[in-house]
């Protein structure tokens, strides 16, 4: 990553929404080491106050219990700050299906709700968390910004319609807004828990449990499996970048590469047993395929290569080793 280009967030006030979530709070610590001022708005529907304790004492720290639903909360959050990291969202295909209009509330509604308080601040720039999902019934591979499907869930259809919403804030109202379509993003302070837990902490757990992880389908589905370290560098990078080709898009935030399930627990569990040898034993099993998920996801990322200089350090077994260290550590 370019230091000297992030050297702007060292003057610099920054709000994180969803801030105390496993994206957001990594965000935060990211930022506090660069000497940025950092505002963090969360309501812990699914943030929690833990993965805050290493900077909740920061005195570059300020931290916001709020809900973006509540516009009031969003201008309060938003009063003097120069850039926003839009993290809030109730993230889940499944947990969309169960509940679609809490999900639209949030990621809708809520989205518009910072919009405009972003906007009427004057904030500098409004860097958001967009999804893969949006690529939805598209076969094309690898998936390329400008050429998506029909989206497959209500998740999906949230996350469309806020690249939409912010394009119309940049174009009637001249808001700099930037879209990271996250891609499977995994590591530290992933929460393993609850029904709509993420696949490899999930496992991850399981495994140390000694308990059966259920794979959906026959393991041939395929991510790309993003570590956290490299969503950070895109954020900071679509944060300060001073390319104005750059702004008002949406870009691909993954690596590149594509692991089936079959292969993503073969290395969960090749990490894990140099811990704990009986996980070597541990019996994978499968289930049903699951409502709305999409067979396959590989990005391409060479718009963000070519117009943000991104440049992923972390492939899919440098971060999974990373992450079970850090699940090992903490979480035993």
């Amino acid at each position: 990553m370019n230091s000297k280009q992030f050297e702007l967030l060292s003057s610099s006030k920054v709000l994180v929404t969803g801030g105390a979530g496993f994206i957001g709070s990594n965000l935060c610590e990211s930022l506090l080491k660069l000497d940025a001022r950092v505002v963090c708005l969360d309501n812990f529907a699914t943030g929690k106050k833990e993965n805050l304790s290493a900077i909740i004492d920061h005195k570059n720290f300020n931290l916001i219990e709020g809900d973006i639903r509540n516009i009031e909360d969003c201008k309060k959050a938003v009063s003097g700050v120069d850039y926003v990291l839009h993290e809030a969202a109730l993230g889940s295909v499944p947990r969309s299906i169960n509940d679609p209009i809490t999900s639209n509330n949030v990621n809708v509604s809520g989205f518009v709700n910072m919009l405009v308080a972003a906007k009427d601040e004057g904030v500098k720039r409004f860097v958001y968390a967009a999804s893969s999902s949006t690529y939805g019934d598209s076969e094309a591979l690898p998936k390329v910004e400008d050429k998506i499907g029909k989206p497959l869930s209500p998740y999906a259809i949230t996350k469309y319609v806020n690249e939409l919403y912010a394009d119309i804030f940049h174009s009637t109202y001249g808001l700099g807004t930037v879209g990271l379509r996250y891609f499977n993003v995994f590591g530290r302070k992933q929460d393993p828990h609850g029904a709509y837990a993420a696949v490899i902490p999930k496992f991850v757990i399981q495994f140390m449990k000694h308990e059966s992880p259920v794979i959906n389908g026959d393991g041939t589905y395929s991510r790309d499996f993003t570590y956290i370290d490299n969503v950070i560098q895109m954020n900071l990078l679509a944060l300060t970048t001073d390319n104005k080709e750059a702004l008002n898009q949406v870009y691909n935030t993954a690596v590149g590469d594509r692991t089936n399930l079959k292969e993503l627990t073969e290395l969960l569990k090749k990490y894990l047993t140099q811990y704990d040898p009986e996980i070597a034993n541990v019996e994978v099993k499968h289930g049903p395929n699951r409502a709305g998920d999409i067979p396959h996801s590989l990005a391409s990322v060479d718009k963000a290569k070519e117009l943000l200089n991104y440049d992923p350090k972390y492939r899919i077994e440098d971060g999974l080793k990373e992450a079970v260290d850090w699940y090992w550590e903490n979480l035993r």
